[in-house]
């Protein structure tokens, strides 16, 4: 254990320096939070829905709501219940043992519900596309109102998905 610490000392910290003052963020955060005030009446309920996915799209999700990105202070935040929810961020390919618990989902998700397809998987189903075990892209199954690519997208692009979604909306 002594060793490791005296050559964690001797090499320092070797980590890219963070900057916490995106502007970007920030330009793309207000526009989000602007849309949500006019819709949502200040508050977007977001109800993350993992459908068969590797779990990348769900670590860039979580990563929203750490403190450099923090995305609740733009008036977005994620919920447990679909009940609860104006959106459903779906990730990951369809299964199809998770068919009919996206669909129930999608049902309780009160009107007007919203539905972006998260990362390639979501997409265009990624590289297993529609098989015995598969259902595909998310539009096999939902309409969906926004695609956001990557593998796995950026918590950035996530926000300029909703950005997007929102934009589209009026």
């Amino acid at each position: 254990m002594i060793k490791i610490l005296n050559k964690i000392r001797q090499i320092g910290i070797i980590s890219e320096p963070i900057t916490l003052d995106d502007p970007e963020l920030h330009k793309i955060g207000n526009l989000v939070q602007a849309k949500i005030a006019t819709q949502f009446a200040g508050s977007l309920a977001i109800r993350q829905v993992d459908v068969g996915s590797c779990n990348a799209c769900e670590l860039e999700i979580h990563a929203l709501n750490n403190p450099y990105y923090a995305i609740s202070r733009f008036g977005v935040h994620f919920v447990a219940s679909p009940r609860h929810a104006d959106m459903l961020l779906v990730t990951g390919v369809v299964s199809r043992h998770m068919e009919t618990a996206l669909l129930r989902t999608y049902d309780v998700t009160p009107a007007p519900k919203l539905v972006i397809a998260a990362g390639d998987c979501a997409a265009n189903g990624g590289e297993f596309g529609i098989s015995y075990a598969s259902c595909g892209a998310l539009s096999n199954v939902l309409p969906v109102d926004a695609v956001i690519e990557g593998c796995p997208p950026t918590p950035l692009a996530l926000l300029k998905g909703i950005l997007g979604v929102l934009s589209r909306r009026q």
